[in-house]
């Protein structure tokens, strides 16, 4: 599995295993044991991902090279925008973890017992605003008073929704790589910044073109100032997260209020 091939697995599942009765067991099992076999790590050169013991609360995998961890998400179909995920307070205090991990999304065809999609959210790109909470479960549930929350994958920009599969087809790990090396500035910014920058950078890729002005970020003004509703100087606000994404690599700016992406 070298980096010099974009073949780097086989997309078919293993055989089902016989211990695992029901359909949701039988698919966890079947889709971690294909990223133990085929998975790499996105944030260094390992080709292996080791899986973490059972039952460990946090992720899945950790990479026995950079030490990386990674939870692995899966369903059938293509990826959905919106994922069920755990607790909303165990969720909050996840996300100020230095040992938060990152996300693999995967999508599978049950009948041609396949992978047919497959992404990675880097860990700096989840922030509050893409987790929203549920509504506490009723007096008369088993676990009466519980809240749960999911997770807006739709509302992460897509520089962080890294393919590493993508219709069927398997990405070069190189680029998958350098996507995931492309944003690790983020890593160095606070919750709170790291929030401000993320929203810039869905603004400018919901611009759609590789080339804008200021004017065009200004356009979403309205909805950065109901993420942040107590800032009051939305503008100023964009006019740094530029300049940042700028200095970063992430944006060139060509002069008079142009710029364009890297």
């Amino acid at each position: 599995m070298g980096d010099d091939t974009n073949s780097w697995c086989s997309l078919g599942f293993a055989e089902p295993s016989a211990a695992y009765t029901s359909a949701t067991q039988q698919a966890r099992h079947l889709t971690e044991g294909w990223m133990a076999e085929h998975g790499f790590c996105p944030a260094c050169p390992a080709d292996r991902l080791p899986p973490l013991p059972n039952n460990t609360r946090v992720g899945d995998f950790r990479c026995a090279a950079c030490g990386e961890e990674y939870e692995l998400k899966s369903g059938q179909g293509a990826v959905a925008g919106v994922l069920p995920a755990g607790a909303w307070g165990a969720m909050k205090q996840r996300l100020a973890a230095a040992n938060n991990p990152s996300l693999f999304v995967m999508g599978y065809d049950r009948a041609a017992h396949r992978v047919s999609e497959l992404i990675v959210v880097p860990r700096h790109f989840f922030t509050e605003a893409i987790i929203r909470p549920r509504a506490p479960l009723g007096p008369d549930a088993r676990r009466a008073g519980w809240q749960g929350c999911t997770i807006r994958l739709k509302d992460v920009p897509a520089a962080g929704r890294i393919p590493l599969i993508q219709h069927g087809a398997p990405r070069p790990q190189p680029e998958v790589r350098a996507a995931w090396a492309a944003t690790l500035f983020l890593r160095e910014a606070g919750l709170n910044a790291r929030g401000w920058l993320l929203a810039v950078m869905g603004a400018v890729e919901a611009i759609g073109r590789p080339e804008f002005t200021l004017a065009d970020v200004y356009a979403h003004e309205a909805r950065l100032a109901a993420l942040y509703p107590g800032n009051h100087n939305v503008r100023p606000k964009i006019r740094q997260q530029l300049q940042v994404l700028r200095d970063r690599g992430w944006l060139a700016f060509d002069g008079r209020g142009r710029y364009r992406r890297t």
